[in-house]
C-alpha cells in the first residue's frame, strides 16, 4: 500500500474520502462515555453497541414519529404540549452524522416535514470525565479547573440535539445547516463532579431571506433545576427564498482596536472535532468542505466561541448570559484579531479577518 507523502503543518491533519465521509467516524471519540460507564460498574461498550443511536432500544434510531409511540421510555407530556420521550443514554454522534450524510444523496432522502417536531428529548445522569474536560480546555484555551466552561456544558448535550436535527421529521436537513447565533446562560457555576440531566426540543421556525431559521434548545438540570440553557440559531438554505427580515447591509463599522492575534491552524477543526463529537466534515476534511461550497475547511463556531470566553475567562461573574451571532467562516488556516471592551458590567468582544477585516463573530457578555 502506498505511503502518504509528508504533509506541511498547515495542511489538514487528515483528508477523508467520499466513502469515509459517509461511512465514519461512527464511534464516540471522547471516550466520557466509556468512562462513565466503567465508573458505574458497567462492562465497556462493545463495537456493536457504538453502532447504534442509543447504544440498548433500537427503537431510538427511528424517526420521531414513530419514537414517540415506541418503548424508548413512557412518553411524558414536556414544555409548551410537546411529548417527552426520555432516552436511556446519550446518543452517539458520529452514528448522527454518517445518517445525515447518507440522506444527502440523491435518492437516499426522504421528505422533510414542513412544521417543528412536538417532541421533547431527554436524557439523564450525564457525568463529567475529567480527562475529557482537560483535554475540552487546552482545545480552547481555558483554565484546567474544575469549573466546567459555559461552552463545554454544550458540547455535553450537543449529540442530544443533534439527534433530535437528524429525525426525518425535521424540517431542515442538518447537512448544509448554519450555525448563526448561539446564547448560553449559565444560572450558577457547574462542578465537574455534578450530573446533568438535559432535554431538548426545537422552537421558532420562521422564514429567512436565504431559507427558514429555527432555535434549537437545550437545558442542563441538577437536581430537577435548570443551571445551564442554550439556544443555538440555525439557518437551511433554500432555493426558494423564505422572506422574512433582511441582513444590514450597510457600510462595514471601524473596526476595534485588537486586544490579540490568533493563528488558526487546521489541526483547530480536528482538535475540536475529537472533544465535541462534532465531525462535520465541513471542519475537518477538504473534501468535505468543497462539498458544500467552501474552498477549505473552516473552524467550528463553538470553538470559535469558547476561544473567546477563554480569553475573558478571568473577568466573567458567577452567573451570566453570553450571545454571538456568527458572521463570516473562519477559515483554515487563518489569523483572527480579537477585540473586546466592557462598558459597566456588559463585554463586548468580536472576532476579524486580520488582513480583510471581515467580521467573524460579534458577542456580548451580560
Amino acid at each position: 500500500m502506498a505511503r502518504r507523502k509528508q504533509r506541511r503543518p498547515e495542511e489538514p491533519v487528515e483528508e477523508l474520502s467520499v466513502h469515509e465521509l459517509i461511512e465514519g467516524p461512527t464511534q464516540d471519540l471522547t471516550a466520557a462515555r466509556t468512562a462513565a460507564a466503567r465508573t458505574a460498574g458497567k462492562p465497556r461498550p462493545s463495537a456493536d453497541e457504538t453502532q447504534d443511536l442509543s447504544g440498548a432500544a433500537t427503537e431510538a434510531t427511528r424517526d420521531l414519529s414513530t419514537v414517540a409511540g415506541a418503548a424508548v421510555a413512557p412518553a411524558t407530556a414536556g414544555t409548551a404540549g410537546r411529548v417527552r420521550i426520555d432516552l436511556p443514554r446519550m446518543p452517539v454522534a458520529g452514528v448522527l452524522y454518517r445518517r445525515a450524510l447518507l440522506g444527502a444523496l440523491p435518492g437516499m432522502g426522504g421528505r422533510r416535514g414542513q412544521e417543528l417536531p412536538e417532541v421533547e428529548l431527554g436524557v439523564g445522569g450525564v457525568t463529567v470525565d475529567r480527562a475529557h474536560l482537560a483535554d475540552y480546555d487546552r482545545v480552547c484555551g481555558f483554565r484546567l479547573t474544575d469549573r466546567l466552561p459555559a461552552t463545554y456544558v454544550h458540547v455535553l448535550g450537543f449529540p442530544l440535539a443533534l439527534r433530535l436535527m437528524t429525525a426525518a421529521e425535521f424540517p431542515i436537513p442538518l447537512t448544509g445547516v448554519v450555525h448563526v447565533a448561539n446564547r448560553i446562560t449559565v444560572h450558577r457555576p457547574i462542578g465537574a463532579g455534578e450530573t446533568l440531566d438535559f432535554h431538548t426540543y426545537a422552537e421558532n421556525l420562521r422564514p429567512h431571506e436565504r431559507g427558514r431559521q429555527l432555535d434549537v434548545v437545550l437545558v442542563g438540570s441538577v437536581d430537577g433545576t435548570e443551571v445551564w440553557r442554550g439556544v443555538s440559531t440555525y439557518l437551511g438554505k433554500e432555493r426558494t427564498a423564505g422572506g422574512g427580515p433582511r441582513r444590514d447591509r450597510g457600510d462595514r463599522p471601524n473596526l476595534p482596536d485588537a486586544a490579540a492575534h490568533w493563528r488558526v491552524t487546521p489541526r483547530v477543526g480536528t482538535d475540536y472535532a475529537r472533544v465535541s463529537g462534532d465531525h462535520n466534515p465541513i471542519h475537518t476534511s477538504r473534501l468535505g468542505a468543497r462539498l458544500f461550497g467552501f474552498p477549505r475547511p473552516i473552524a467550528h463556531g463553538m470553538w470559535s466561541k469558547a476561544h473567546c470566553l477563554a480569553a475573558l475567562e478571568s473577568r466573567l461573574p458567577e452567573a451570566y448570559s453570553v450571545d454571538v451571532a456568527f458572521k463570516l467562516p473562519v477559515p483554515l488556516p487563518s489569523t483572527v484579531a480579537f477585540s473586546a471592551t466592557a462598558t459597566g458590567g456588559t463585554w463586548d468582544f468580536a472576532l476579524h479577518d486580520a488582513r480583510s477585516g471581515g467580521p467573524q463573530l460579534v458577542g456580548t457578555v451580560r
